[in-house]
């Protein structure tokens, strides 16, 4: 009799517990929950009560409450920097995430920068480092303007292209010979 109760006990308790191991497994995870979600985000940046940048974009989420801290524009983005002397460049994306940390924007997407000279930049993403206002990306780009229509396997400029690195070229230009 005292088997039997054993084996009853064993059995009552085996056919009671549930297997809670994904619930656990769960509770050990970290949380990628955003501090704020915010749709038609726009931004002014302003230095000494000049416009110096707008970035408008349809939707920002806003990560920098993780240990790698990020903001992320899933639904594209478009920044218009503002130059008393040369007017205004617009760039535009698919989709864009600034991270804090290392201070670098990353644009993925039909990535367009278009210059107040009518030169334009095209390529499928590009990095930005706005403290140094350097452009970069190992992707292929198209760089044209009046008198050109440049491809590149590659870029690594300043913002205004005075210093300027490329990859292998594949294109037109005009050039005078002095």
């Amino acid at each position: 009799m005292k088997n039997f109760l054993k084996i009853l006990f064993v059995f009552a308790l085996t056919i009671s517990c549930e297997s809670n191991f994904e619930e656990i497994k769960q509770i050990n995870k970290k949380s990628k929950i955003p501090v704020g979600i915010t749709d038609n985000f726009v931004l002014k940046y302003t230095d000494s009560a000049n416009i110096k940048a707008i970035l408008e974009s349809p939707k920002n989420i806003d990560y920098t409450n993780q240990l790698f801290p990020y903001s992320e524009f899933p639904n594209g983005l478009k920044i218009e920097f503002f130059d008393a002397n040369e007017g205004s460049t617009v760039v535009s994306s698919d989709y864009g995430i600034v991270y804090y940390e290392t201070k670098i924007v990353s644009l993925e997407g039909n990535v367009k920068i278009l210059s107040p000279d009518g030169s334009s930049i095209f390529s499928s993403q590009i990095y930005w480092d706005p403290d140094e206002e350097w452009l970069f990306t190992e992707k292929n780009i198209v760089f044209s303007g009046e008198d050109y229509n440049i491809k590149a396997s590659k870029l690594d400029a300043d913002r205004s292209f005075k210093l300027l690195k490329t990859g292998q070229l594949n294109g037109n230009f005009l050039f005078e010979d002095n």
